[in-house]
């Protein structure tokens, strides 16, 4: 009775977990199928899981007896990262928990071998990737192996172990491909040894040269176990960033096509820039030599920086109250613009059209033209103007002058009201004519001549020459300094008032 229940409470279990592998795992159908070929399918059921390293990647979709009688199961890889499989993917059946529900774990094979082959149109699974028995394994259950050990099957057992010899007899091929096929190690050990075989040339020549490559490992056997241990650390840190790793190799296709043009265009920059590389490179070792030489300056101009340094700190606070200053500065050069634009448009032609220097002539010449130099020193030119309107009069008019300056009054000693009519000064005296004080002048030049014959002489016809005019003088007339008559007289009495005679 005990045994009854404890079979109906597993059929449940099995049920339970079926449907809910079922509902579970229903992901709308796979579109990649593999139709994998088992010895026995140990009690495994439709929508249990497929897996790699695992994770699920699918389920079992249906399964079937071929022909030779073996189980067919369609695996529905329902994730595309793990598609397709490839010749060398392997599959078995494995325990999934206690109450005997079952997985499929895959592995899908090297991507450089090739794709599983396409079962053709008119063959059961057609369109489907076919999986062979080699590829396949599915172990003894546990359940299977305790039943050993209970009656009858103990005594069957025993039989065949004590009949096993005579019943391989003969069947060594077929004993050989039994215990492959049961055990993955061996078919895996297999493969191995046969790799080995393939390489049987290159392990020779590693065993003859390993002492050569071994040496230097030896040598740097601690640079070889922290390059590990930081291999270890970088995978470790690789694996914790996968997801972002992952992420940039799907973007780096695109980056690569943008960056297509710029590489582009640097290999063009390059092929150009090979003149200028070149005499860079040239000029490297004086380029060395000064950047070695720049090292002292550098570290003298530290000091400098250094001063710069506190010297902006002080002005720094003398520019911001500035300021209001800069920009009056400002304001006055943009109205002094327009005057000094003209004021720089005048020096210019100045400087063009020899302006200044024509100026600093003109002031020469005429200083060079109104004086004059002998032997004794400079002396200023001047003329002496003798004339009937020289003549300076208090009371109406000079006789003969019709020029009309000013109206003048006269002045006498007598009248209280002179000193008045002069600005408060003392009154005038009557000022001689002009006769008079030329008169006066030649008399005191004469005077002056002594009393030699020769002299006396000149004194006489000095005064004879001041008589002259003064009578000319009265008829309106100055000979001496018109030159009308061309007396030769004349010029003498005037060469030798202006100081040549």
């Amino acid at each position: 009775m005990r045994r009854l229940a404890t079979g109906a409470l597993l059929t449940l279990a099995l049920v339970g977990g079926a449907v809910f592998a079922v509902g579970a795992t229903d992901t709308g159908g796979g579109t990649y199928q593999v139709r994998a070929i088992f010895d026995d399918v140990a009690s495994a059921v439709p929508g249990e899981d497929v897996k790699i390293a695992g994770a699920k990647i699918g389920k079992i979709d249906s399964m079937d007896v071929t022909a030779d009688h073996k189980a067919a199961v369609v695996l529905d890889i329902t994730d595309s990262g793990f598609s397709p499989f490839h010749d060398d993917a392997h599959c078995t059946i494995r325990p999934q928990s206690l109450i005997g529900e079952k997985y499929v774990e895959c592995d899908p094979g090297s991507p450089s071998q090739a794709e599983l082959k396409e079962i053709d149109d008119g063959f059961p699974g057609e369109g489907q990737h076919l999986l062979p028995l080699k590829n396949t394994s599915a172990p003894v259950d546990i359940d299977l192996i305790n039943n050993i050990m209970r009656l009858p099957y103990r005594e069957r057992f025993s039989i065949l172990l004590s009949e096993l010899g005579a019943g391989f007899a003969g069947r060594g091929q077929d004993l050989n491909e039994l215990i492959h096929r049961a055990n993955p190690a061996l078919r895996a050990t297999d493969k191995v040894l046969k790799q080995l075989a393939d390489e049987n040339v290159t392990l020779k020549n590693l065993a003859e040269r390993s002492d050569a490559a071994l040496g230097p490992l030896a040598r740097d056997r601690t640079h070889l176990s922290g390059f590990i241990k930081n291999a270890n650390e970088v995978g470790e840190a690789t694996a914790v960033e996968q997801e972002n790793i992952q992420a940039s190799i799907q973007k780096f296709p695109e980056f690569l096509r943008q960056l297509k043009p710029t590489l582009e265009d640097l290999g063009q920059l390059a092929d150009e820039m090979t003149p200028t590389l070149q005499d860079l490179d040239r000029a490297a070792p004086q380029l060395n030599r000064m950047i070695v030489q720049l090292g002292p300056f550098s570290r003298s101009a530290t000091k400098s920086l250094v001063s710069l340094g506190k010297a902006t700190d002080v002005g720094g606070p003398v520019l911001v109250r500035a300021r209001p200053v800069v920009q009056d500065l400002k304001a006055f050069a943009h109205s002094a613009n327009p005057v000094s634009k003209d004021l720089d448009d005048l020096t210019s032609s100045l400087d063009k059209s020899g302006g200044l220097e024509q100026f600093m002539n003109y002031i020469f010449f005429q200083m060079t033209a109104i004086n004059g130099f002998d032997e004794i020193s400079h002396y200023l030119r001047a003329s002496l103007l003798v004339n009937v309107c020289s003549t300076y009069v208090t009371q109406g008019e000079a006789p003969g002058c019709g020029a009309h300056f000013s109206q003048t009054k006269g002045v006498s000693s007598s009248n209280p009201t002179a000193a008045l009519d002069n600005g408060g000064n003392a009154p005038k005296e009557v000022e001689p004519t002009p006769g008079q004080a030329l008169a006066k002048v030649a008399t005191g030049l004469m005077n002056l001549a002594g009393s030699s014959p020769e002299k006396r002489a000149a004194t006489q016809q000095g005064q004879a020459n001041v008589e002259r005019l003064q009578r000319a003088a009265a008829k309106g007339a100055s000979p001496a300094l018109d030159n009308v008559a061309g007396n030769a007289q004349d010029e003498a009495l005037l060469s030798y008032l202006m100081g040549n005679g």
